[in-house]
């Protein structure tokens, strides 16, 4: 019997949403490279939406792209914070990306949200908590996204959007102007990673004190990736009911396998490593949100490019319901695998 279906079978019995709402942010002030905007725009003319409604039963609505552009309270002076590039835009880019990511949920579709840099994850969970208040929250990633203002070596925003989320760290903010919209209420206790692999000292702390369940590169060699996020999903949710929110940073794959983004760190997972990690996700029938971020089609050859717009593609189309089994007969994929005689 496929392993992945007893896995699946021992986990849980819901059955996934066939609604899914796409959206795109347009987004790269939370980093300082050019090109990370443009990845909305790259992945659906790579033909993502297309892709998507080949997966059977599959209802895709296009919700359009969030507005990035400042609005009146930006373009007056705003007090700057120490270490934090460009807070104001962040902050108004997110308020309009969690109503949106609210009402994809309320209208009873998985939020995607195609990214964009990852401090747009600010928003994507603040609206999903928004909805549901029980969600749990796996970050794909070779970065913990854990810094503050104080602990950051570079000031960009996609380093902190979880420390921005997480209420057992707001004491360590000063106050940050534009930013009121957005109380921190999740918990960590609620948050798991995989496929760490570059950690700030700050961060690894925070990690350690909270006892947050990490699966660095090291631990899923060593594991394996279907124990990884088996053992993830078993802490955050051990009764297996509580909504699902994936927020997968594309560096999370290894270089080799998207090198069009503008942290890439070697040594990442595979390509089937991050598809089986989704494949396991969708199967639980509990994913509400997921959000793929820091694709950016300005780095790297042509070939890198379209090699790291097809690994994000792989990656949706597996947390959405595709099968590289494609179709068989009902029945058949359980049958025992007959072992040749030796000679």
């Amino acid at each position: 019997m496929n392993l992945i279906r007893v896995l699946v079978r021992n986990m849980s019995q819901m059955k996934p949403v066939k609604k899914v709402g796409v959206i795109g942010v347009p987004f790269e002030k939370g980093q300082k490279k050019y090109g990370v905007s443009v990845a909305p725009a790259a992945m659906r003319y790579a033909g993502l939406l297309d892709k998507l409604k080949e997966i059977d039963g599959l209802d895709v609505k296009d919700y359009g792209d969030v507005d990035t552009h400042p609005c009146q309270e930006t373009r007056q002076t705003v007090p700057s914070v120490e270490n934090m590039s460009d807070l104001a835009l962040v902050s108004v880019c997110n308020k309009r990306l969690s109503e949106k990511v609210s009402q994809v949920l309320r209208d009873g579709r998985i939020a995607v949200t195609i990214g964009g840099d990852h401090s747009i994850g600010v928003g994507t969970v603040d609206g999903h908590y928004n909805v549901n208040e029980d969600m749990i929250l796996i970050w794909v990633d070779a970065h913990a996204d854990l810094n503050t203002n104080k602990t950051s070596g570079s000031g960009s925003v996609h380093g902190m959007p979880v420390a921005l989320l997480v209420k057992e760290l707001s004491d360590y903010w000063p106050y940050l102007p534009t930013m009121d919209w957005q109380v921190p209420k999740f918990s960590i206790k609620r948050l798991g990673y995989i496929g760490l692999r570059s950690v700030d000292s700050y961060e690894r702390l925070a990690i350690e004190k909270y006892n947050v369940p990490t699966f660095a590169m090291e631990d899923i060699d060593k594991h394996g990736i279907v124990n990884s996020i088996q053992h993830v999903l078993q802490v955050l949710d051990p009764e297996q009911k509580r909504p699902i929110h994936v927020s997968f940073d594309i560096d999370a794959l290894d270089a080799l396998e998207a090198p069009s983004t503008g942290t890439p760190v070697r040594g990442g997972l595979t390509l089937r490593e991050g598809i089986t990690l989704m494949e396991l996700i969708h199967a639980t029938g509990r994913l509400r949100a997921v959000d793929l971020v820091e694709i950016n089609p300005a780095l790297g050859s042509g070939a890198d490019r379209d090699r790291t717009l097809e690994a994000g593609v792989a990656v949706l189309r597996a947390a959405l319901g595709f099968s590289r089994r494609g179709t068989a007969p009902r029945g058949k994929l359980d049958l025992p695998i007959q072992t040749p005689p030796h000679n």
